[in-house]
């Protein structure tokens, strides 16, 4: 029995208790060049098709490549970063299937020595759990080019009426990283491939070598899963769910296979290795074709391209030069800030660091700037079902809120009015303040005055408050904020209400 899309699903939960899942992942980066991997063609996304091209991208006869240096520099980087061995010496080789968006019908990739090994990435689930994913290799490539199937109702080749190919991202330079089976994660495991492909992700851009842009196809996650019946099983067959490129998707398309597949052995049949196609709307995978081995593809060395020999006076140079990267930016961030560890876990989680970091370079306290984010702020994003980052307001637009706050000109109340009318549209907080008038009454005059009349209208409050009862001073101060539309100072209401009632 074969792969089957009529079969139930079983409950995710009980998948994971009679099977033990494991995983792996091949991330695929694009690397920021200003030209393609093997020949000077500049890579700028968006651009009109089979414009940003020459003889070598497209594969014509006579065309030879020559390898980018910055390309090699940017896979050293992402290399050490993930705690790999830099080869002494490594290689191009040929891996050769034919597609039309693979002009040469070939792809020149490396296949046995790839530039960087055996290493390592720790990656932090929600909870704070460290989760260590081994790396077997990370090694350099070129993309293919894209197909666009028209016609149909799925985007796909099946049921398109025909296919366009555009060559402008054929010859774009990636880095593969392919991690060595992921066991041991259990239930846990769709989490754990989330948030390694996140990490990878915000890797990718403190070492800036992309944009690293999941909706642009920037990064990309080929997702392998199967079952076994313990962990000290064989490992079962695995399928691997192509081109995923989300974190939601990763997650998900991992919950998916694990209940299908325990379905599918449920019943007696047996997986197949396959390639598969995850579907966004529908929230499961189908198959695509069974999945090539390495022989398939006929690897040989690429004749036209000489051995990489990186300099280790040069490799070293790269690893001294190498930036902060996140997990030690967050731990460095999380003591200069005084956070707590869950405090810091929810700015993490709701993709908060950036803005907050940004808002305490624009003047706000640590704990103001987190008080905005991830309350008010978040609440916001929550309700319009946007990320925080979407908002319409800037981390200089809160630090200016804040500032207002901190001289006194407005109270906490009147701030979040300000808060809304930035959101609105309607200008930076200071514009905001002066438009709606809403500004702390800081002259006694007019406070006096909305005293006096609150004191005549409740002339009881005031022997209580000589006999020496100073709890109905607070309905006085209410009475006061009323009437100045929460624009006093309440602190100086109390002052004055004392002075005016003992005095």
């Amino acid at each position: 029995m074969s792969t089957t899309t009529d079969v139930d699903l079983v409950d995710y939960d009980d998948a994971v208790a009679r099977f033990d899942p494991v995983i792996g992942i091949e991330v695929h980066v694009e690397l920021g060049t200003l030209t393609k991997m093997f020949d000077g063609a500049a890579q700028f996304f968006g651009e009109e098709p089979n414009t940003q091209i020459t003889p070598t991208s497209l594969g014509l006869p006579g065309a030879l490549p020559a390898v980018n240096g910055t390309a090699v520099e940017y896979a050293i980087r992402i290399g050490l970063a993930l705690n790999c061995s830099i080869a002494q010496s490594c290689r191009f080789a040929r891996k050769n299937y034919f597609y039309p968006d693979v002009p040469k019908n070939f792809q020149t990739s490396q296949y046995d020595e790839p530039i960087a090994y055996e290493g390592f990435v720790d990656v932090e689930l929600e909870d704070g759990t460290v989760f260590r994913v081994e790396v077997e290799r990370a090694h350099m490539e070129e993309d293919a080019g894209k197909n666009t199937h028209v016609g149909g109702a799925t985007g796909r080749i099946h049921g398109a009426e025909y296919s366009l190919v555009d060559y402008n991202r054929a010859g774009v330079p990636l880095v593969e990283i392919v991690t060595k089976p992921i066991t041991g994660a259990g239930e846990r495991a769709p989490e754990v491939a989330r948030a390694y492909v996140q990490t990878l992700r915000d890797m990718f851009r403190a070492l800036g070598v992309s944009e690293a842009r999941m909706e642009r196809g920037n990064v990309r996650a080929d997702v392998n899963v199967s079952l076994r019946a313990t962990p000290q099983s064989p490992l079962g067959t695995r399928t691997e769910t192509k081109n995923v490129n989300s974190f939601r998707s990763v997650e998900r398309s991992v919950r998916y296979e694990i209940s299908r597949q325990a379905a599918i052995l449920d019943a007696g049949g047996t997986i197949v290795q396959e390639t598969r196609h995850w579907h966004e709307d529908t929230g499961i995978t189908t198959a695509g074709r069974v999945k090539s081995d390495a022989e398939d593809y006929r690897y040989f060395p690429e004749p036209d391209l000489v051995p990489i020999v990186p300099d280790r006076a040069w490799i070293e140079e790269i690893r001294a030069a190498l930036p902060e990267l996140p997990a030690a930016r967050r731990r460095r961030l999380q003591g200069e800030w005084g956070y707590a560890d869950a405090e810091m876990r929810d700015v993490v989680n709701a993709g908060a660091i950036e803005l907050i970091e940004a808002t305490v370079a624009a003047g706000a306290s640590p704990a103001a700037a987190r008080k905005w984010w991830m309350g008010e702020l978040a609440r916001t994003a929550k309700q319009q079902e946007v990320e925080l980052a979407e908002l319409p307001i800037t981390p200089t637009q809160i630090g200016a809120l804040q500032q207002l706050v901190d001289a006194g000109r407005i109270n906490d109340k009147l701030a979040r009015q300000v808060l809304e009318g930035v959101l609105a549209g309607e200008g930076d907080p200071e514009q905001v303040v002066v438009a709606r008038g809403l500004e702390v009454v800081s002259d006694d005059g007019p406070l006096l005055e909305a005293i006096d009349a609150a004191l005549a209208a409740q002339p009881d409050i005031a022997e209580k408050i000589r006999g020496g009862n100073l709890g109905p001073v607070g309905a006085i101060i209410g009475s006061v904020m009323k009437a100045t539309r929460g624009q006093a100072d309440a602190g100086r209401v109390r002052e004055l209400v004392l002075e005016r009632v003992q005095g």
